[in-house]
């Protein structure tokens, strides 16, 4: 591993440790989440199209291939999954997930840190729509992994984004793929409200393009470290539990008494 993945690995061990404090640090904020409503009608779904008004986003990004078949176990298909699961794959220059880490993941309710400029900002989200499946497409058949979030009251957006990792278990092909539906929710500081429909969809269109890269970088980091732990393990020398060569010359002697009767 060269010296600039060694740097990258380190700060990213610093954010994971990071992200592991700030729950600690954002409790009471987390759990205020619970008394959120989601900020859009869940009933009117179909009607949240481009032509009414609605940014509707779609962004794709290649990952490792893998060979034809499931996904190889540690392989990047379950790599991904598992950055996914973390919500590491943000750009923590843009958006931080803080989250409670041992809640499971389809009961998660999770503040977002956002960050422009020199401010800072929080917002809740909740987590739904677990994917976990198998379909049949025009490209062969693909297994899907992932999951949804919608913005909670007090969110600058309203909306949804659907986040999955993707293998064609025809092909091997292993994507990263983001779906969304949003709009600009009330902001109720004029100044906010007037810089987020200035700068608003350029950053969401940063959040998208740093994700899609940062995901490929996470998965790659986290494939040349297990191997680089593959290749320690075969570096050691086998070690015999104390006696086994004992033991084995004794059979050694047992099975030449058989012969000699």
């Amino acid at each position: 591993m060269d010296q600039q993945a060694k740097t990258t690995g380190w700060r990213e061990r610093l954010r994971r440790r990071e992200r592991r404090e700030l729950w600690q640090v954002h409790q009471r904020e987390i759990d205020a989440l619970t008394g959120l409503k989601v900020n859009f009608d869940l009933e009117r779904q179909h009607e949240y199209t481009a032509a009414n008004g609605w940014r509707v986003d779609d962004h794709e990004g290649e990952l490792p291939n893998e060979p034809p078949g499931q996904p190889v176990p540690g392989g990047p298909w379950e790599l991904a999954c598992a950055v996914l699961r973390e919500y590491r794959f943000p750009d923590p220059g843009l958006i931080t997930g803080i989250f409670y880490p041992d809640r499971p993941l389809g009961e998660r309710l999770m503040l977002l840190r956002g960050r422009f400029l020199f401010f800072t900002f929080y917002f809740g989200v909740k987590i739904v729509n677990l994917i976990d499946t198998t379909i049949t497409t025009s490209q062969g058949d693909e297994r899907r992994w992932g999951f949804s979030y919608q913005t909670l009251e007090g969110h600058f957006e309203r909306g949804q984004i659907d986040f999955a990792v993707v293998k064609n278990l025809q092909n091997g092909a292993v994507r990263f793929r983001i779906h969304s539906f949003s709009q600009t929710g009330h902001i109720r500081n004029i100044f906010y409200r007037i810089g987020f429909r200035l700068f608003g969809r350029r950053l969401q269109l940063r959040f998208a393009r740093t994700a899609l890269k940062r995901m490929q970088m996470l998965v790659q980091e986290d494939m040349q470290r297990t191997k680089s732990r593959a290749e320690k393990l075969q570096e050691q020398p086998d070690i015999l539990p104390a006696g086994a060569e004992k033991q084995a010359q004794e059979k050694l002697e047992d099975v030449q008494k058989q012969i000699e009767k």
